[in-house]
């Protein structure tokens, strides 16, 4: 911290610290927020505050809720049969957003990845395995990134849960999305959905 540097400054260096903002945007949010005090700033203060101080994570599953077990992990209209595996909270809204799936999940804490250090035991495997090793999981699936990092991370994740358990592994499909248009797509798009076609 230099001599001339103020709570402005730290604040910036905060927000510019967020995904998708820079130093210029975090500097425009800033002063937005410091001369909009009453409006923005305080319920802002007191929002980070009550959150800070109520929110945790699951201890079954890693979602952050008020209550652990979370929400998810209680409701009882929930499948405990199946649980879904994704690398973040961020994930589990997306899925949860479709109210397709009624199962339970596994948040990992991200994905493997040599280049960012990131080994197994960084993530939340170990505790993957306690929940399916019982047996009272018929199916999981494996909801990870199609990136490199996430399919390595899904490759480690179906050969570990093999040595444990004979629970059905299984993963999203991927491939063409919905309204996609077949010259818009890279190559290795259309060779996955090629080859994971299925029978009409």
């Amino acid at each position: 911290m230099t001599r001339h540097d103020g709570p402005l400054d730290q604040l910036i260096r905060a927000l510019a610290a967020l995904p998708g903002l820079g130093p210029r945007s975090a500097r425009r949010i800033a002063l937005l927020l410091l001369t909009n005090r009453e409006k923005l700033l305080n319920p802002l203060i007191h929002a980070l505050e009550q959150t800070a101080e109520h929110i945790r994570n699951c201890e079954t599953c890693g979602n952050l809720d008020m209550i652990t077990p979370c929400r998810i992990c209680r409701d009882t209209t929930r499948s405990y049969r199946t649980i879904c595996i994704v690398s973040g909270i961020a994930d589990l809204c997306a899925v949860e957003r479709t109210g397709a799936y009624k199962g339970q999940y596994h948040i990992l804490g991200g994905v493997l990845s040599a280049l960012d250090g990131i080994g197994p035991d960084d993530l939340r495997i170990a505790s993957l395995l306690e929940r399916v090793r019982p047996g009272d999981v018929d199916e999981v699936i494996l909801a990870l990134s199609a990136t490199v990092d996430g399919q390595s991370t899904a490759h480690y994740l179906t050969d570990k849960l093999q040595d444990v358990t004979d629970v059905k592994i299984t993963r999203l499909a991927h491939g063409v999305p919905v309204g996609g248009q077949l010259d818009y797509l890279d190559d290795g798009t259309i060779v996955t959905a090629l080859k994971s076609r299925a029978v009409l």
